[in-house]
């Protein structure tokens, strides 16, 4: 058995490249935090991005985390000849035997990471953030290739997958990869700051005794906007005090601002990308996820930090952070807005949303990221050869759950 020296990352730190793709949403969140995390804990730590579709933002927080190095790659979403041209930039950075653990993060640079690299083995580490399979909308056939894809890279090229939810990984054994290569270590949060919530509300004219149902998320088909957009219509005028603030942008965005356009509720729904959603989380009375899929949401994270009730659809993750009933309520991932409607109101009633605010509020600390740094930082060391805290005896927790002993989920 391994003995950890705490003393060990002050004399070998660990060389360390994360890569990813798409810099938006819960994936590029991951990514700084992890990056900033490791780099306060000693490890040298370099980062590869796509500037295709870099938000400046996340340019601008990677530069300046005092990273060893942080290189642009040219990474396209979707599979194509580009890729050959983006894996032999990905070698000239990895060179020969450069680091210890080489981490790519989503499909793209998760596959391009894995494919043969120059010199000695060096480990892989893959997280998807949602694997594509998790859409209910993906047909037979879309389910097959990108099932297979990634149960064949799981199973031949990958020597860590790190699912971010029990939800994920219970998809993930489904789909044919050997449970005995994955690890769940679920996503954390830092609580965010709720000093805004007043100065959010007032700039948009919602009172301060307005009820608010609140969105954040990238305005895509997967985070499904337009289902809230329509429930809150069908809800309106049964609650003439509800508003709804939804946070985000995406290849959406003009389709959402003209539904509420022509749903005459302009003066009580608002859509906006002034604010990030941890400065806007504190002026929603209730978090609304209508989402197709996720593997595990940091908005989902981020609002039961705040101490948010959250009504979500059955997606990744939700059994994870929602106690049905009593910190929020999941429901049927149908696509009936009916259903989304009346969840709605049911959740907004004084009497309910009392007792559910109350629960998630006791509920608040659960999901921690130190946890997560910490977690992480163990399997690397494992994958590195190096010596690690995690006994192989014992139970792994995450976010302060107890998940599978460790010869199943194991780091």
């Amino acid at each position: 058995m391994n003995v950890y020296n705490p003393n060990a990352l002050q004399t070998a730190p660990l060389r360390l490249l994360e890569v990813l793709e798409p810099s938006g949403g819960g994936s590029g969140r991951h990514m700084l935090d992890l990056c900033r995390g490791m780099v306060a804990r000693g490890h040298h730590v370099e980062a590869v991005y796509s500037p295709l579709r870099a938000e400046e933002s996340f340019i601008r927080e990677l530069r300046g985390l005092g990273l060893a190095a942080v290189h642009s790659v040219d990474m396209t979403r979707s599979p194509g000849l580009s890729d050959i041209a983006s894996h032999r930039a990905l070698r000239n950075i990895i060179g020969h035997d450069r680091f210890d653990v080489i981490h790519g993060h989503s499909s793209k640079a998760g596959a391009l990471i894995r494919l043969r690299l120059p010199g000695a083995h060096i480990p892989r580490v893959y997280t998807p953030h949602a694997f594509r399979t998790m859409d209910p909308s993906l047909g037979k056939l879309g389910r097959l290739v990108y099932g297979s894809i990634e149960t064949l890279l799981a199973r031949h090229l990958t020597d860590r997958l790190i699912c971010v939810s029990e939800d994920e990984f219970r998809h993930a054994v489904a789909l044919g990869m050997p449970a005995e290569k994955l690890s769940v270590v679920v996503n954390g949060a830092s609580p965010p700051p709720l000093a805004m919530a007043d100065t959010v509300r007032a700039s948009f004219g919602i009172p301060a005794d307005a009820f608010v149902f609140g969105f954040i998320g990238r305005l895509s088909a997967q985070k499904a906007p337009l289902r809230l957009v329509e429930a809150f219509r069908a809800l309106a005028s049964r609650r003439p005090d509800a508003h709804l603030l939804m946070v985000g942008s995406g290849e959406l965005e003009d389709v959402v601002k003209n539904a509420i356009a022509e749903s005459g509720l302009s003066d009580r729904m608002h859509l906006t990308k002034a604010f990030t959603g941890p400065q806007a989380v504190g002026a929603f009375d209730l978090l609304v996820m209508p989402s197709l899929y996720e593997a595990m949401s940091y908005v989902m994270l981020e609002g039961a930090a705040a101490g948010k009730p959250i009504l979500c659809t059955a997606i990744g993750g939700a059994t994870t952070v929602v106690e049905d009933g009593r910190n929020g309520r999941i429901i049927a991932n149908d696509g009936d807005i009916t259903k989304l409607a009346a969840a709605m109101l049911e959740c907004a009633t004084p009497e309910r949303h009392a007792v559910l605010s109350a629960e998630a509020q006791r509920l608040a600390t659960r999901y921690s990221l130190d946890v997560m740094l910490d977690l992480t930082e163990s399997l690397y060391l494992r994958m590195a050869g190096r010596p690690q805290p995690t006994d192989a005896g014992e139970t792994l927790f995450a976010a302060g759950k107890p998940f599978a002993p460790i010869s199943r989920t194991s780091i």
